[in-house]
């Protein structure tokens, strides 16, 4: 690829620039690779993105350099990328996100040199309704991914016994994440009151293991299930996004098959899926993510833990 470049994407001509530039230093992965992976990844990745509000986590130096998010849409964007309103209650203003609606303006947040692509829970024209109840298992070393399974398990047979299915990936650092598909009516502070209780329960059940305290003090060899991702003004690492570490490393859908085998084995390395990887098992098994847009489950009106 030549250092800059014009791409026409779906009849969108986008400028796009220093595409040799090294984003991720210790894996030698360029600008251009990074963008070259988000439109690979953009038939599985899109549907999850659409009518979202998204904050741009951008690295223009790379992953080592200093980032920022970016929740206003920048104001030199390109007049066909779509954006929402959404009012802030900690800015006390309307803010103006973009929305990644399709490929175009995914290229053109990569050139951007947006890594990271964080989204609600909510859609926008309901954004005080959450789509989805989330847990992010996040362990404190020398915890690691595989007590996030062990965790996550537990999580998974809690929530079933609800009635309710839940799907996990990885969060592309260090942790597992589990979302359970809702779309249907419901408010934060019913998904924030059942997932704070269910972390609590988790705690109470295996306090050598798990923490639903998110005090940095007490995590040392726990897995902290953060349930305050459940907040009209929190964001969570989309599905198939890239993160900011070391290698170009993915949030990943994955089976709880493979949550089962890597507690098995006691390997953290089997979910540990670099970009190449994801696409690889995108176009062999499918978007494993995909019910998650989709089903239909009702919180339970009464329930006892």
């Amino acid at each position: 690829m030549p250092n800059k470049a014009e791409l026409t994407v779906e009849d969108r001509k986008i400028q796009v620039s220093n595409l040799d530039k090294v984003l991720y230093p210790k894996a030698g992965f360029t600008k251009g690779q990074v963008i070259d992976y988000y439109i690979r990844v953009a038939p599985a990745l899109l549907p999850h993105l659409k009518d979202r509000p998204l904050t741009m986590k951008r690295y223009p130096d790379g992953v080592e350099g200093e980032f920022f998010y970016e929740k206003n849409c920048p104001s030199h964007r390109p007049k066909w990328v779509q954006t929402a309103q959404v009012w802030s209650e900690s800015n006390d203003r309307m803010m103006n996100y973009c929305l990644a609606q399709d490929l175009p303006t995914l290229v053109w947040a990569a050139n951007l040199a947006d890594l990271e692509l964080h989204t609600s829970l909510s859609r926008k024209n309901n954004i005080e309704r959450p789509t989805m109840m989330v847990f992010d298992l996040d362990p404190g070393a020398p915890a690691d991914i595989v007590q996030c399974c062990q965790v996550s398990l537990w999580l998974r047979d809690l929530l079933g016994n609800m009635k309710l299915k839940s799907f996990p990936k990885t969060s592309g650092s260090k942790g597992l994440q589990v979302y359970v598909p809702l779309n249907t009516s419901v408010t934060y502070e019913q998904t924030k009151d059942l997932s704070r209780a269910l972390a609590q329960h988790l705690e109470g059940e295996h306090v050598d293991l798990v923490t639903s305290n998110m005090s940095k003090a007490v995590r040392k060899g726990k897995v902290f299930v953060d349930w305050s991702q459940n907040d009209e003004h929190k964001t969570t690492i989309c599905v198939y996004s890239l993160r900011a570490r070391e290698e170009p490393t993915v949030s990943t859908p994955v089976g709880w098959d493979e949550v089962e085998n890597c507690l098995k084995k006691k390997k953290a390395d089997l979910l540990k899926f670099r970009s190449d990887k994801v696409i690889a098992r995108f176009e062999k098994r499918g978007d494993l993510f995909e019910a998650v847009e989709k089903l239909k489950q009702k919180l339970p009106k009464k329930w006892e833990l």
